[in-house]
C-alpha cells in the first residue's frame, strides 16, 4: 500500500473540510444548548428534597460525565460521512475509484480523520470554555496508565463508529434513501451509547446485555475508563470486547463494499 497517496487524501480532506469551519463552530456552539438543559435537569434531581446520588454519581460527577460526552463525541463521531458516501454511490462518482489504485475505504478513512481534526480544532474553544466554567467538578486521573488506556479506547471508539457509518452508507447500493436506516441506528447509539445517560446507572442485568453490543464501546467505554469506573477484570474485558467489535465492524464494512460493488456492477452502474 502506497501510504503517500492516502496522506494526500488526508491533506485534501483538511482543505475541503476547513471550508466549513464556521458551520462546525456554530454547530458545536449551539450543540451546547442541550447541555444547559441537562444541567438544569440533574440539578433538579439531586437538589430537590430527598434527592440523592445513585449509581455512584452525584451532581458534580454527573455534570463531569456530560462534559466528557461532549468532548468525546466531537473527537470520534463522524459528521455527514454517511451522506457523502451515499451521494458518491447515487451520483456515480464511485466509478472514478474503480479505475484508480485507491482503496475506497482507505480514501474515506483519510477524509474522516481530516474531518475530525478540523472539527476538533474549530470547536475546542467553546468546549474549553464550558470546561473552565465547570472546572470545580473536574477530577483528572492521577495515573498515566488511565490516560493511555482511555486514549486507546477512544481511538477504537472512533473507528468503530466510522466503520458502522461506512457500512450503513453502503446500503445506498441497494436503496435510494438511507436516512431512515441511519436515523434508526443513531437512535440506538444515542440511547445505548451513553449520550442520554450513563450506561452504568441502569440495572445490572441490562448492563450485562449492553456490554456485548457495539454501542457501549462507541462513547461510554472510553469515558468510563477515564473516570475510573472500569477497573481490573472489567477493564480488561471491556477493552477485549471493544477490540473484537473493531475487527467485526471493519470486516462488515469490507463485506458491504464488496457485495454492494458486485450489485452495482451487475445492474450496470
Amino acid at each position: 500500500m502506497n501510504l503517500a497517496k492516502y496522506v494526500s487524501v488526508f491533506n485534501i480532506g483538511l482543505q475541503n473540510t476547513f471550508v466549513y469551519r464556521w458551520n462546525y463552530f456554530l454547530r458545536a456552539l449551539f450543540g451546547l444548548i442541550p447541555l444547559a438543559g441537562t444541567v438544569f435537569l440533574w440539578r433538579a434531581i439531586f437538589h430537590e428534597p430527598g434527592g440523592r446520588g445513585f449509581g455512584g454519581y452525584d451532581y458534580g460527577s454527573m455534570i463531569y460525565y456530560y462534559l466528557l460526552t461532549i468532548l468525546v463525541s466531537n473527537l470520534v463521531t463522524p459528521t455527514e460521512d454517511d451522506w457523502q458516501i451515499a451521494a458518491d454511490i447515487r451520483e456515480g462518482q464511485i466509478n472514478s475509484f474503480l479505475t484508480k489504485p485507491l482503496n475506497y475505504l482507505g480514501y474515506r478513512t483519510g477524509i474522516f480523520l481530516a474531518g475530525r481534526l478540523v472539527y476538533t480544532a474549530v470547536t475546542i474553544i467553546p468546549i474549553a470554555l464550558i470546561f473552565f466554567y465547570f472546572r470545580d467538578y473536574l477530577q483528572l486521573p492521577s495515573s498515566v496508565v488511565t490516560y493511555l488506556l482511555s486514549i486507546t479506547s477512544l481511538v477504537m471508539a472512533a473507528f468503530i463508529q466510522f466503520f458502522i457509518t461506512y457500512a450503513l452508507a453502503m446500503m445506498a447500493f441497494w436503496i435510494l434513501e438511507i436516512s431512515t436506516i441511519v436515523f434508526i441506528v443513531y437512535s440506538f447509539e444515542y440511547f445505548l451509547g451513553g449520550q442520554m445517560f450513563p450506561v452504568d446507572i441502569m440495572p445490572i442485568t441490562v448492563q450485562a446485555v449492553m456490554k456485548w453490543l457495539p454501542f457501549y464501546y462507541e462513547l461510554f467505554c472510553p469515558i468510563a475508563i477515564f473516570l475510573g469506573r472500569l477497573q481490573g477484570a472489567e477493564l480488561v474485558q471491556a477493552l477485549a470486547i471493544q477490540s473484537c467489535w473493531l475487527v467485526v465492524t471493519w470486516a462488515v464494512a469490507q463485506f458491504m463494499w464488496k457485495r454492494g460493488l458486485g450489485h452495482y456492477q451487475a445492474v450496470g452502474g
